[in-house]
């Protein structure tokens, strides 16, 4: 590949330009959107500036583009938040799609033999607009269920929601390999518009769960959810009643709340999110609930561009017996 040639005709223009401010200017605000589709045009005056003519042929290699970029940023013709983000294209060709992508057990996924009905409540309490459809497991991905496409359905004819599965509504899953480079990927994506790819390990197993977003996030950075409390802890509502952070460590938890939770149900996991998981046997999405030595613990809203639970409601219940609801 000609890694050169990509950076400056694919990446720089067409991804920084177009895709970034289209992906995130519908979730930030209008000032952030409107910043990154010119920073391409800021970064190639400076160049311009720095006394280099951006023209076929002008850098015979990957190394000289690189030193051309450090030295407008040391004039201060170019941003080091620009710089940087050159940068980051350049290690795309280096970085593996298993580094980038959503991780198997966090990956949020339905059966094919779901009604209509379920498929969009799925979508609507976790927040995705396209989930992976699965037949008999996770490592048999049949198709990507759009949400739009369940919607249309059960609107145009009312009584399918109830009576038509998921997998009658599903769109090609497209599969790639663990070991593929992010920038081979982001030009495939490009020239296929495909928006979301399934990947899969040495074995055929599915490995993970990978967006264009994902990739762009590695260019640009992760942006923060502006309703994200990093500080939050655990916030008590009432004397049965508390707010915790999914990140809470399970023994401060069960110190808070005085109970004692047994060791096979805390092995391997730390976090009350983590705790959610492996009991649920799935990701958390909101409402999600199970009750454990007496506390009844309710997943509550996602943050982030990948909809991870924040916050868990935990709440006392009279009832010591453990139960666990449906998701």
């Amino acid at each position: 590949m000609n890694t050169l040639g990509f950076l400056l005709d694919a990446i720089i223009w067409l991804v920084i330009g177009f895709y970034i401010g289209r992906t995130f200017g519908k979730s930030h605000n209008l000032n952030f959107a409107r910043l990154v589709t010119i920073l391409p045009a800021s970064i190639v005056t400076g160049l311009r500036k720095a006394g280099f003519k951006l023209r076929a042929g002008q850098f015979s290699n990957e190394e000289e583009l690189r030193d051309a970029v450090d030295q407008a940023s040391q004039h201060g013709l170019v941003e080091e938040s620009e710089r940087e983000m050159i940068q980051s294209v350049f290690e795309l060709g280096d970085t593996l799609v298993r580094e980038l992508m959503v991780p198997r057990t966090d990956i949020v996924w339905i059966e094919g033999n779901k009604s209509l009905r379920q498929g969009l409540s799925l979508a609507l309490r976790s927040g995705f607009t396209r989930i992976p459809v699965i037949d008999e497991n996770l490592d048999k991905v049949i198709g990507i269920a759009y949400v739009k496409d369940l919607a249309r359905r059960t609107h145009e004819h009312r009584e399918s929601e109830l009576v038509e599965m998921v997998s009658e509504h599903i769109r090609k899953a497209t599969f790639i390999p663990e070991t593929k480079t992010a920038a081979e990927l982001l030009k495939e994506m490009q020239r296929d518009q495909i928006h979301m790819a399934v990947v899969v390990d040495e074995y055929g197993g599915t490995a993970g769960l990978i967006t264009i977003e994902d990739i762009l996030e590695e260019i640009v950075g992760e942006i923060a959810d502006e309703y994200d409390d990093d500080d939050l802890e655990i916030e008590w509502l009432s004397e049965t009643t508390a707010r915790l952070s999914a990140r809470l460590h399970i023994e401060d938890f069960a110190e808070k709340f005085k109970i004692d939770i047994p060791e096979s149900q805390r092995e391997d996991v730390d976090s009350i999110g983590g705790l959610l998981a492996k009991t649920l046997g799935r990701v958390p999405i909101p409402g999600s609930t199970i009750s454990i030595a007496g506390v009844k613990l309710t997943a509550e809203r996602p943050v982030g561009r990948r909809h991870r639970i924040a916050t868990v409601l935990a709440e006392r219940i009279a009832d010591e017996q453990e139960t666990l609801l449906e998701q």
